[in-house]
């Protein structure tokens, strides 16, 4: 059981970035309002955070691969930990914009200083479950973070609720100082490494991988950053409700992290059938708009998310699989940039398409992202050399 210490507590640094990340989206509707700013604006803000982020992701990636998980981690929380107290003194546009920026710069260390660890202290057969653990902190981040965010805003207002974030930061800061001592940790490198080289930009399984990640995961975002406006405007639910539910459809994702990693390490299912089921159960999503009953769109959110924690997963297994295990900081950092690159082109005009009331164009827009993820995946997955013959669909 000590072997899996390092993951969990890279579970724990992924629920605070998630936490960060979701206190801004929690109380979209109240700071919105009190600060005057629109739908569209909201969604440019997300796009300052998710252009940095996807910036940051592979840099830290590259730092991490190199210089170890003990400093760079340790680096990174220290940088979104401010970044996210910053968030207290922000009021308008610009000032929301700059802090999430930074925020996303910070956490852009999150999925590849995970993954690394995952490989540096888990034997491969292990890994599976270890990545649905390490990452799984993010799907669990947003599930506690309506039930955390909530009763501080009742309390103190919605500027308390980024000193909290910050105090937990800061928390985690400290636990890492006694757990990075670990020898497999302070390694700069995993003990074991393939003999397979690095990703090259010209590779196709490198864009088979960038493609099923950043496409078929859109939803995941869609739901985060968007699901507490589609609960108020549209449905008419009040701030303090959406605190009280808006745990549920994260715990999909939560599930999703852990079903579709016990899948993939059975190895019973290939990963192009576990692909096609999991863009099977993305299709729903699309339907969202057509119902007015909370309880019916809560499951669809959810059932939407735990198909999206698939496609993190699958395509992280399947790149882990074609190249060396001492690129995994960099490959973690590529999918979650390539992923908030995406994000960060869409959020503005999901907000438009809110700012209109036209719901049922935004809903089948982020559904058909997981189709298009698959199908790209498929076709470049499929061109195999020699090289990657063993691992590109199985």
């Amino acid at each position: 059981m000590a072997r899996w210490v390092p993951a969990f507590t890279m579970l724990a640094v992924s629920l605070i970035s998630y936490l960060d990340r979701n206190t801004l989206a929690i109380l979209a509707p109240t700071i919105l309002r009190e600060t005057g700013l629109s739908g569209a604006q909201y969604g440019f803000i997300i796009s300052a955070f998710s252009i940095a982020y996807m910036l940051a992701n592979p840099v830290w990636g590259y730092i991490l691969d190199r210089a170890g998980v003990r400093r760079g981690m340790s680096l990174a929380v220290s940088c979104w930990t401010l970044a996210s107290v910053s968030h207290v003194f922000a009021g308008g546009l610009w000032s929301f914009a700059a802090a999430r920026a930074a925020l996303g710069f910070g956490e852009g260390a999150t999925f590849p200083g995970g993954l690394r660890t995952v490989v540096q202290t888990l034997p491969e057969e292990r890994r599976g479950r270890g990545l649905a653990v390490a990452y799984s902190g993010g799907s669990l981040g947003s599930v506690v973070a309506p039930l955390i965010v909530t009763p501080v805003f009742h309390w103190w207002g919605w500027r308390a609720a980024f000193w909290f974030t910050g105090i937990v930061g800061a928390l985690w800061l400290g636990v890492w100082a006694v757990v990075s001592r670990r020898p497999e940790i302070r390694a700069s490198r995993p003990r074991s490494t393939k003999i397979t080289g690095g990703p090259r930009i010209g590779d196709r399984p490198l864009w088979a991988y960038l493609c099923a990640y950043a496409f078929g995961a859109l939803p995941l975002g869609f739901v985060v950053y968007a699901s507490s406006l589609y609960l108020a405007r549209p449905l008419g639910c009040s701030q303090e409700f959406i605190g009280r539910v808006l745990w549920i459809p994260p715990l999909g994702w939560e599930l999703g992290y852990f079903v579709w990693g016990w899948l993939a390490d059975r190895g019973k299912r290939s990963l192009r059938m576990l692909f096609l089921l999991c863009g099977v159960l993305s299709l729903p999503f699309a339907a969202i708009p057509i119902f007015r009953e909370v309880s019916v769109v809560l499951f669809l959110l959810f059932l939407a998310m735990f198909a999206a924690a698939g496609f993190i997963v699958l395509p992280v297994i399947y790149a882990n699989r074609v190249y060396s295990s001492g690129h995994a900081g960099f490959l973690a950092g590529a999918g979650a940039g390539a992923w908030s690159a995406v994000m960060a082109i869409m959020m503005p005009l999901f907000g438009k398409l809110f700012d209109a009331s036209d719901f049922g164009t935004a809903f089948l827009i982020a559904a058909l992202f997981p189709v298009a993820g698959i199908t790209a995946w498929l076709f470049l997955a499929r061109a195999c050399t020699p090289k990657y013959a063993t691992t590109c669909l199985d």
